[in-house]
């Protein structure tokens, strides 16, 4: 149907052409032989019916499929351009809020320096307090040690002292009475 009216449209615009190109001749004087201008009209319609019988379909089919596709790159160039305004419309919106995002990424930053120095200074503390400690048991070791060795000192000064005392006020009578009583003491027990 739609071919039908192309080829009716085409017919027409030449027979337009033809009444021109008369009508000016006509205005001359010049006389058009009829007979050669019908078999002209009649040889340009079998060939353009030849033409639209055997390629009708594909150049109806070209224009179309032209026409289509044009409208498919409109329609794609139009949800290109909505696609980019929402990009633009991001973009414009993290530039927005770019300031926003450093100040919290240097608060996070400071937040987690302040926790590492937390950590650091309760580490610190932590191995202060074991090092007082430690420090502490070995004070109290070494007074100990330092009692100790003053008693066996003292003891051992003792010891001679009496041993001094004792030589000095016992005789040998009594030395060996002293120490046969002893004697019995370890064998009865």
């Amino acid at each position: 149907m739609k071919g039908l009216r192309i080829l009716t449209g085409a017919l027409a615009l030449t027979l337009f052409s033809v009444a021109v190109a008369f009508a000016s001749e006509a205005a001359g004087g010049h006389e058009l032989p009829w007979g050669n201008f019908a078999a002209r009209v009649v040889t340009f319609a079998v060939v353009v019916g030849v033409i639209w019988f055997k390629a009708g379909k594909k150049i109806v089919g070209f224009f179309s499929g032209r026409r289509t596709g044009i409208e498919q790159e409109l329609a794609d160039l139009e949800t290109r351009k909505t696609q980019a305004r929402k990009s633009l419309a991001d973009v414009e919106q993290r530039i927005a809020n770019i300031e926003a995002e450093r100040k919290e990424i240097i608060a996070e930053y400071r937040a987690q320096g302040e926790r590492i120095k937390d950590a650091i200074i309760a580490k610190a503390e932590q191995t202060a307090s074991q090092i007082t400690a430690q420090a502490t048991k070995t004070a109290e070791t070494e007074v100990k040690q330092a009692v100790e060795q003053m008693r066996a000192e003292m003891a051992e000064l003792v010891v001679s002292a009496a041993e001094k005392m004792l030589a000095e006020k016992l005789t040998v009578e009594d030395h060996e009475k002293l120490i046969d009583k002893y004697l019995t003491k370890v064998v009865l027990n």
